[in-house]
């Protein structure tokens, strides 16, 4: 009964992940056909506001694709999609400036992106190797190895989890400072909250399923110690 109901939650979760990404498209797409009053491209606008952050050595790059805007703490640099490096939209200045809004994170080492940077080495072996272990324990009815796979996924699912403070702490940043400097007028300070949140959704519909995922395999093992 309890694996019955737990999978019909992880289907709703998908579904609830299938309409996020369906609507952080259309609503980036609704917002590129809506100028901002400023007339500035996304990559004015990021330019701006790390130049008023002190940040006048991060470069900022077009990359091919849409919505594959980043920052890389790495190199410390800026990546924007070309819709939003050169187009002079809504959406434009606000996915910009979500990506600044991480860079400023960077420079004044906010505490969740400092731990999620430092522990991405761990993640990145772990989300690896839990897959096999999970299956192999199921598979095989290895136990040891279904344990031991749990505890790799929730390396992983506690690495999506920190990450949701560190996008929403990013959108507040860059909505902030955007009025503040006039970006974006008042009025249109709501429609790049309903851009930003839009790409939020996402993330928090990943980390729900994850942790859905992980309820489940630990439902699995706790059940057959019993038995």
């Amino acid at each position: 009964m309890y694996f019955d109901g737990m999978y019909i939650l992880i289907i709703i979760a998908f579904i609830f992940s299938l309409w996020a990404q369906f609507r952080v498209k259309g609503t980036f797409n609704k917002y590129t056909e809506v100028p901002n009053y400023s007339g500035m491209t996304g990559q004015e606008a990021a330019r701006r506001m790390l130049d008023a952050n002190g940040l006048y050595d991060v470069p900022i790059e077009p990359v091919r694709g849409s919505l594959t805007d980043h920052y890389d703490p790495i190199h410390r640099v800026v990546r924007l999609s070309e819709p939003v490096y050169y187009e002079r939209s809504i959406s434009a200045v606000s996915v910009a400036c979500h990506e600044v809004g991480h860079a400023i994170q960077h420079k004044v080492h906010y505490p969740m992106l400092v731990l999620r940077h430092r522990i991405f080495p761990i993640v990145n072996f772990a989300s690896g190797v839990a897959p096999f272990l999970l299956i192999a324990g199921i598979l095989f009815s290895a136990f040891n190895l279904l344990g031991l796979g749990i505890i790799f996924f929730s390396v992983a699912v506690a690495f999506q989890l920190i990450t949701l403070p560190v996008e929403f702490n990013a959108s507040n940043r860059a909505r902030k400072i955007m009025l503040e400097q006039g970006y974006v007028t008042p009025s249109e300070s709501k429609s790049v909250g309903k851009v930003l949140n839009a790409a939020a959704l996402t993330y928090v519909a990943a980390a729900l399923i994850s942790v859905l995922e992980l309820l489940r395999y630990i439902l699995i093992f706790t059940n057959n110690n019993r038995e």
